[in-house]
């Protein structure tokens, strides 16, 4: 087994991270041209916060890990598809053909009351030969204030390889998909950099369309 973890932070707050997270992988980021789809499996409110729950399923590389869904707290579950080339050496050995195309379960929990987000993901394929799981976690972070927000983001993913072989074999399918995760981590925060500027950016146009229209009908009003 073989393990990827790194901690950085965004420079916005835990209320803008969590929100902009649901568009990660949409137009806004072009880091993600990887990302083919991602699909919703489910999405439920809990009957006694009225936060809303939503399923999502995922195609990914990625673990999946189910919790109980506690109150105040909303609950996705997420397929999202990904098309990543690989060495031809890791396709033969893991015997997957020329098969670029990979799915991944992420379970994720918002708690807007500990203003943490958590995603818990798996891979669902070659699930047989290789195990990967990530867990991430969003939380405000400890310098963070009201005049300078600042959200820190903890990653952790374990990668164990199951085919069957040489332990030489295994540990360099370990090493690769680690070394995929490090490659894959500096375009990530640049990719979600590029959301969270646009998401600040189509919000405040929003505020002030609003403002607008407020001072519109006070006018109106005023005139009348």
């Amino acid at each position: 087994m073989k393990y990827f973890q790194q901690t950085v932070e965004f420079d916005y707050s835990w209320e803008e991270v969590s929100t902009s997270n649901w568009q990660k992988y949409g137009p806004w980021n072009e880091k993600t041209p990887h990302v083919i789809a991602v699909d919703t499996l489910s999405r439920t409110v809990d009957p006694v916060t009225g936060i809303v729950s939503l399923d999502i399923f995922f195609t990914f590389t990625c673990p999946t890990r189910r919790h109980a869904l506690t109150t105040h707290q909303l609950r996705s579950e997420r397929l999202i598809t990904c098309r990543q080339n690989t060495p031809k050496w890791v396709n033969t050995i893991l015997g997957i053909g020329n098969n670029d195309n990979s799915m991944v379960y992420e379970t994720s929990y918002v708690d807007p009351v500990a203003q943490k987000l958590t995603l818990c993901s798996m891979n669902v394929t070659w699930a047989d030969l290789l195990n990967v799981r990530e867990t991430c976690v969003y939380q405000p972070a400890p310098t963070s204030t009201q005049s300078t927000p600042t959200t820190t983001f903890t990653q952790r993913a374990e990668i164990t390889a199951l085919c069957g072989g040489w332990q030489k074999i295994k540990n360099s399918i370990e090493q690769f998909t680690v070394e995929r995760f490090q490659q894959n981590a500096a375009k990530g925060k640049e990719g979600f950099e590029m959301v969270l500027e646009k998401a600040r950016e189509v919000f405040q146009e929003q505020r002030e369309m609003v403002r607008l229209q407020q001072n519109s009908q006070i006018l109106r009003e005023a005139k009348m």
